[in-house]
């Protein structure tokens, strides 16, 4: 049996041992099946022999016999989402706050503030709504906080530059003094010295002591990037590509690279080493050299969220209107919940779930 062979039987069986509970909505089956085919296929590429978890492939789009409505999270702790209806805190019990028409929002640490911000204007907000500063910039994108309980930094692109600025709302520092910042949302290591982490056009990573302006260090260029995330430790942070994901510790030099394509969303495990990965139709985790797939479904997803408790994995299915979680802690399960786009005005994008009680 030659490559190719090998290659389709691996598909046919994944297929037929796939869980499978369609909802009967797509009357092409042939171009249906077609594309679950294909993405059995991209997992076992993906994965080494035999640890592929091909979770919840299904015929069409949608889990079926989802709830009708978010009447609960399945781990504690806040939602933080934004739609083109605006932005939105979600608690554990299924209640929504809207916050204001922002269309990007973040946590501060702790969760005890939210930095929003609209075409032209940055904020800091409480999360009851009230607003308790704010700045009028252009083309605002891209708000992130960090720091301490007691001395936080927001960094924001404003067009292609990048500006940090006092929790306060004091002190904005263009902090841009060579290359334009790449459309990805700059992101902050863990802790109390405002260490700043932003890709430039070039597609280098820029690594900031933001308080004295220094370069801690960059690195080689990585074309078309797309996302950075920090481990929750500080000491790993990764930068995810059109087709790989790179690690980095102290330094420019990858620790590790895994070539992958198609990766639109990274976010660490909370207190953990595992990545959560997603790609528009799959999400996989990635420990080590391991590569475990936890979920996949025809359409398209559009991001992924660790819970606090690093339990569950929050998956947002556009094409299905439903946000999937996923349980990775413990047993498999799948909770799904639909009517989403009704319940905030739009689809929402999932900013962070936010500090478990």
């Amino acid at each position: 049996m030659n490559a190719e062979e090998r290659a389709w039987e691996v598909v046919r069986r994944a297929y037929e041992e796939r869980i499978a509970t369609p909802r009967r909505t797509a009357p092409s089956n042939k171009l249906v099946v077609a594309g679950v085919a294909a993405a059995v296929l991209a997992g076992a590429v993906l994965s080494p022999p035999g640890r592929a978890v091909l979770g919840d492939l299904r015929e069409s789009v949608g889990v079926e016999h989802a709830q009708p409505g978010l009447f609960s999270l399945p781990a504690p702790g806040r939602l933080l989402v934004a739609s083109e209806a605006g932005a939105w805190v979600v608690a554990d019990d299924g209640s929504r706050r809207r916050l204001g028409d922002w269309r990007d929002a973040s946590w501060s640490p702790f969760g005890r503030f939210v930095v929003a911000s609209s075409a032209d204007e940055l904020a800091a907000v409480e999360p009851t709504g009230k607003v308790r500063w704010s700045l009028a910039r252009p083309q605002v994108r891209f708000p992130r906080w960090g720091g301490s309980r007691v001395d936080t930094r927001i960094a924001y692109l404003s067009g292609s530059r990048l500006h940090v600025v006092a929790g306060d709302g004091t002190g904005d520092v263009d902090q841009n003094g060579g290359p334009a910042a790449a459309q990805v949302a700059p992101a902050w290591r863990p802790g109390p010295r405002h260490v700043l982490a932003y890709v430039t056009t070039s597609g280098r990573v820029h690594v900031l002591h933001t308080d004295g302006g220094s370069l801690a260090w960059r690195s080689a260029p990585y074309p078309n990037p797309r996302a950075l995330a920090w481990s929750s430790d500080g000491t790993r942070l990764a930068l995810v590509t059109r087709d790989r994901v790179v690690l980095f510790a102290a330094g420019p030099r990858p620790v590790a690279t895994r070539f992958v394509r198609g990766v639109l969303a990274a976010e660490f495990e909370p207190g953990g080493s595992r990545i959560a990965l997603a790609r528009a139709r799959d999400v996989f985790l990635l420990d080590g050299s391991r590569v475990t797939r936890v979920f996949a479904g025809a359409g398209r997803f559009s991001g992924v969220a660790w819970s606090p408790d690093a339990r569950w994995l929050l998956v947002p299915w556009r094409d299905a209107d439903q946000w999937v979680f996923v349980r990775v802690g413990g047993a498999h399960r799948i909770r799904a919940v639909s009517n989403v786009a009704r319940q905030f005005g739009a689809f929402p994008r999932v900013g962070a779930w936010c500090c478990g009680s």
